[in-house]
């Protein structure tokens, strides 16, 4: 298998980079804090003109058609970022559910909202019974809600919101209750379970990628305090101790980055088999940012917790994203079914040698 990016991916990944370094700074996150509703319209008029939200949703639907592992780096850009506003949850989890949906089972009805999600006159945001808290929901159109194996698309005016206190300041998340009906539910059954699972997939992985970005821009940080910050004549970052704690959150990093790109390539190329690739990486991940933030509050003296310190900001979305999702014991006990079922792809025909899941994928 080949896990080398493209140009081209590495261009999509740069445009978001670029924007959200230029518009998404620790000032303006604090001053989304101060607002009412805590979203910035312009940021995210901005962020759907750039093609965001159209990368996962079909061409024939306004969209790019774009596979996961083409996106996979803009996602962890926005971690990088500590982006407040729901673009993951609207354009890398809600769009490529419907886009699965409008796959198997086209319609008029899900053609027409996918190409609103494509041109960011609607914003759609997803509440499953792993994840039943909808970040920013307040801001959404539609709803995407999970009722056992049904798949239900509500109007957010039909809906009642109430709010959830979040360890993260910028979240601004909400239970979403409503009433649901045969004219609200798009699927059902089998179709509405295969659905379901595929978007805690996604959604996992997408919290992957978002942690991993959280913690090279929090080991980023640290590192520069540690060059700043001077104690006795000289930086702090020469002492060993301090030096020990970074090299271990690099490491952590740069183990945890081919675990979450492999993990995007299964899914983009044999979903059916992405389960325990994915857990993999959002426990690898978690783990890496989970230890970026202590660890670079730690450097930072312990004021990296305080309110006035901008490393609270990346260290506080680790934590809240640690556990959407699913936990790190929840995939772990996912990587586990796998390992014991007789089907996993073990052994170093698949590890060393040319064998790739592709020649596989026939296998349930």
């Amino acid at each position: 298998m080949d896990f080398t990016f493209n140009e081209e991916q590495y261009f999509f990944q740069q445009t978001l980079k670029d924007f959200l370094t230029d518009n998404v700074t620790p000032a303006s996150i604090r001053r989304r804090w101060d607002s009412d509703d805590g979203f910035d319209q312009d940021a995210w008029r901005s962020l759907c003109e750039l093609g965001t939200s159209a990368t996962q949703i079909p061409e024939d639907c306004g969209g790019l058609g774009l596979r996961f592992d083409d996106i996979i780096m803009m996602i962890q850009a926005c971690g990088q970022a500590a982006l407040p506003e729901p673009l993951v949850e609207h354009s890398f989890i809600a769009a490529p559910l419907l886009a699965q949906l409008h796959a198997s089972q086209p319609s008029e009805r899900v053609a027409d909202i996918l190409a609103a999600m494509a041109s960011g006159e609607a914003m759609v945001l997803t509440a499953s019974m792993i994840n039943p808290y909808v970040n920013f929901a307040h801001s959404a159109t539609h709803v995407l809600l999970q009722f056992g194996d049904d798949l239900h698309l509500i109007d957010s005016k039909d809906c009642t919101l109430t709010h959830v206190t979040s360890v993260d300041r910028s979240r601004r998340l909400a239970e979403v209750k409503c009433q649901p009906n045969g004219t609200t539910c798009l699927t059902n059954g089998r179709l509405g379970s295969e659905l379901w699972q595929a978007t805690l997939n996604r959604g996992a992985l997408a919290n992957a990628a978002q942690l991993l970005g959280l913690a090279e821009t929090l080991v980023q940080m640290a590192v520069k305090h540690a060059s700043d910050r001077e104690q006795f004549g000289k930086p702090v970052g020469v002492n060993q101790a301090v030096k020990h704690l970074l090299a271990d959150c690099a490491v952590k990093i740069e183990f945890a980055k081919p675990v979450v790109y492999r993990a995007a390539y299964t899914l983009a190329v044999a979903p059916n088999r992405a389960d325990w690739a994915v857990s993999h990486a959002k426990v690898s991940a978690t783990e890496a940012a989970q230890l970026a933030a202590r660890h670079c509050i730690q450097v930072f003296g312990a004021m990296g917790y305080t309110w006035e310190c901008d490393v609270h900001i990346w260290a506080k979305r680790v934590w809240a994203l640690a556990n959407e999702w699913g936990d790190v014991g929840f995939h772990k006990n996912r990587i586990h079914e796998w390992l014991v079922q007789p089907k996993a792809l073990l052994g170093p025909e698949f590890t060393f040698g040319r064998r790739n899941i592709r020649d596989v994928e026939h296998i349930d």
